[in-house]
């Protein structure tokens, strides 16, 4: 069965379904239309490691609750970007996906580096690119936290955080969901929760789990097959218990099995100046190429969480503590052509295994206290040993290697109380030592001289990083519902090493920490008898030795510290009930991030220069609205659209290295009934078929990059008990 066929066949369902659903609502005894919400909903969070509602934190987070991550498929990180203002994602390959955060991240995925901006997974850093892998079904919410973290979270981030937060066990009901789709491309995912009291309403267990698979969404002329697939296995197992009234125990484990061909990378543009132009065929067809190979991406990722709280007479003490394991896999073409196209063949892969363990001892305020504080001690260790391969062919093959050996061993203290001055006026401090040890080997095999020219080498090294960091602030209620803030807040981010150094000398010299000091100022107010929220940022950092990614006129790629960078920038997030059944959620994020001062070389700074794929502006319009039926049952049309303005791939911000303006188009249609116990939808993705670079590199006389996805649509049914 081709694709075309497959396609027919998904949208013939669809219409059934739809069809048949039509049916039932000429079936059903008319009952009393449901009340329209004139209100929004309220969300709480736990941003500051205690719940609050959203409107009443004084920091920039976005975050979507259970209901918005259903409905609108928001499924892994990448979904969770597109809705954000200021949140970059970058999945090349889609199994090492690199994150930024007002304009703050990281493209080095050596196995002595770290992210900028990181991922928890209830409260579990995922400190390794391929271990952000999880599927969104069965998510409680998850928040994006800007800028920098660390006083109140057990691994510091300098650029901002995403944490996942999964459903926990409900201890007082069985209850029992499930999930299905169909879509073009193949699609077929399926998901399903179950959870189950024991032990007289004292524990429970809760087991999730899902599949979601589709074809390839690029044709490989060469071979025959399709690249940029997707089967993904993920499961996850909660077990929670209350033995006493001051005591909470719970543990889990999760993960996650990838299996998929690609990615589908080519060669889009040449640069006509370098004479080795003239070895390339470009290739902007997004629905096909021509590789030598399909290649793959394989990745098992898992881990074991623990946690336990005890109620004192004056705080709660916690204790977490967590272990995580990744195997990860890939090959592919990297210049995307055969020998009937290209005259030189490029491609090579990465092979990773890693084990993460941490542990947090943690003494937080109880909820009614006047005094809101929380200290903990942390630990965080990790072992990495990674393999990277390049393969240059041009009639004789060169292949060149490096393998990576790190450990990592980090301590920290951390502290963070917030101390009301009245009864509007609050005063917001805390404190962090972190100190990261950091061991390395590397060894290579040079590959062909002729375009690289490394010498071997074998060499071993240490370093150590350490940093006190901080947040000061306030926060004032003007009104019920109407609060002002202002934060200041320090991050840091430890050194490394080289993963493609060219020489023993650079394999042995660390790369310095980097540091940013963000400076926020904020409104957050509701209007309108609770129909109107809108919220407002300003910010400014300063972003002193930050790590950068460069390609060198020889190949090689190479990870150094800028001198100094600023980012200024304008937050905006709106939601709206204007009448009954109508919703408008607007974002906004306006985001200004330039060098200071950046040396590349004794002539070239980069002054003035934009930081790589941070663009400037970025729009989210999500209007929706509820028409109730007489049956009582509930259509929901929704539609959301995504502006991004021109991105720099790379920080000389010159070349064909660039991502033009973007304009994606996203819609659904949801049926739920009066009984509320299930739904169906029908919904596209990139309706308007834009076609997008997801990324773009400069190496030997071309531009190498690969596609976004192009339009997706489906058919999705939930139930619950």
């Amino acid at each position: 069965m081709n694709r075309n066929t497959r396609g027919v066949l998904a949208t013939g369902v669809a219409v059934a379904a739809l069809m048949t659903t039509a049916q039932a609502w000429a079936q059903t005894t008319p009952e009393a239309p449901q009340v329209a919400p004139t209100s929004l909903d309220e969300i709480i969070v736990t941003a500051q490691r205690r719940a609050q509602r959203l409107q009443d934190v004084p920091v920039t987070v976005t975050a979507f609750g259970a209901e918005e991550l259903e409905q609108a498929r928001i499924k892994d990180i990448d979904d969770v970007a597109t809705r954000t203002p200021g949140l970059q994602f970058d999945a090349f390959p889609a199994s090492q996906p690199r994150i930024a955060i007002r304009g703050i991240g990281s493209t080095d995925r050596g196995a002595a580096g770290d992210p900028s901006a990181a991922v928890f997974l209830d409260e579990v850093y995922l400190g390794r690119p391929a271990m952000v892998a999880f599927d969104a079904f069965d998510i409680e919410r998850i928040e994006v936290l800007k800028g920098p973290q660390g006083t109140l979270y057990g691994r510091n981030v300098v650029g901002g955080a995403i944490n996942v937060v999964t459903q926990r066990p409900d201890l007082d009901a069985f209850g029992a969901s499930t999930e299905a789709t169909i879509g073009n491309y193949g699609r077929l995912e399926g998901a399903a929760v179950v959870n189950a009291p024991f032990a007289d309403g004292r524990a429970a267990v809760r087991a999730s789990g899902s599949w979601r698979t589709h074809d390839g969404y690029t044709d490989n002329s060469f071979t025959g097959g399709e690249v940029d697939d997707q089967d993904t296995l993920s499961g996850r197992i909660q077990i929670a218990a209350e033995p006493s009234d001051t005591v909470r125990l719970s543990f889990t484990v999760d993960g996650t099995r990838d299996r998929a061909a690609g990615p589908a990378n080519r060669v889009l543009d040449l640069d006509e100046s370098d004479p080795l132009s003239m070895f390339w065929e470009p290739n902007q067809d997004r629905d096909q190429f021509a590789g030598s190979t399909d290649g793959f991406q394989d990745r098992d990722t898992w881990g074991l969480r623990g946690e336990a709280q005890f109620d004192l007479s004056f705080a709660t003490l916690s204790y977490l503590g967590s272990y995580r394991d990744l195997d990860y896999s890939t090959a592919y073409d990297f210049d995307g052509g055969n020998p009937t196209t290209n005259f030189i063949q490029i491609s090579g892969g990465n092979d990773e295994q890693s084990q993460t363990s941490s542990h947090e001892l943690r003494l937080s305020s109880l909820p009614d206290s006047p005094i809101q504080w929380v200290a903990g001690l942390y630990n965080y260790n990790s072992e990495t040993h990674r393999l990277d391969t390049l393969i240059l062919d041009l009639g004789g093959e060169g292949t060149e290697t490096y393998t990576q050996d790190a450990e990592l061993t980090s301590y920290a203290v951390f502290g963070d109380v917030t101390v009301p001055l009245g009864e509007r006026f609050s005063l917001i401090g805390g404190l962090r030592y972190s100190d990261d040890e950091k061991d390395y080997r590397i060894s290579n095999t040079a590959g062909n001289t002729i375009f690289r020219g490394e010498e071997e080498f074998d060499v071993a090294a240490s370093a150590s990083f350490d940093a006190l960091t901080w947040r000061i602030g306030a926060d004032y209620q003007l009104a019920d519902d109407h609060l002002l803030y202002a934060m200041v807040s320090r991050g840091f981010k430890s050194g490394g090493f080289q993963d493609l150094p060219g020489s023993a000398a650079e394999a042995a010299d660390a790369f310095d920490p980097e540091y940013a000091t963000q400076i926020e100022i904020g409104q957050k107010s509701v209007f309108l008898d609770g129909r109107l929220t809108w919220n407002n940022t300003l910010f400014t950092i300063d972003y002193t030795d930050l790590q950068t990614r460069r390609t060198l006129p020889s190949g090689q790629v190479v990870t150094d510290n800028a001198g100094a960078a600023t980012i200024n920038g304008y937050e905006t997030y709106l939601s709206w009930r204007p009448f009954g059944g109508a919703r408008l959620v607007v974002g906004y994020g306006y985001t200004d991030a330039t060098f200071d001062d950046y040396f590349v070389d004794e002539t070239t700074n980069f002054a003035g220069n934009r930081i790589a794929r941070a663009p400037e502006h970025k729009l989210v319009l999500s209007p929706s609205y509820d028409w109730s039926l007489a049956s009582g049952a509930t259509v929901r049309f929704a539609a959301d659209y995504r502006y991004e303005s021109l991105i720099f791939e790379d920080n000389s911000n010159t070349g064909p290295e660039r991502r033009e303006p973007t304009n994606f188009y996203d819609a659904r249609i949801i049926y739920t009934p009066v009984s509320d116990r299930w739904s169906v939808s029908l919904w596209g993705k990139n309706l308007s078929d834009e076609v997008t670079r997801s990324f773009q590199g400069a190496f030997l006389g071309a531009n190498f990059g690969a596609y976004a996805p192009p339009r997706t649509y489906g058919l999705s049914f939930n139930w619950t008990l």
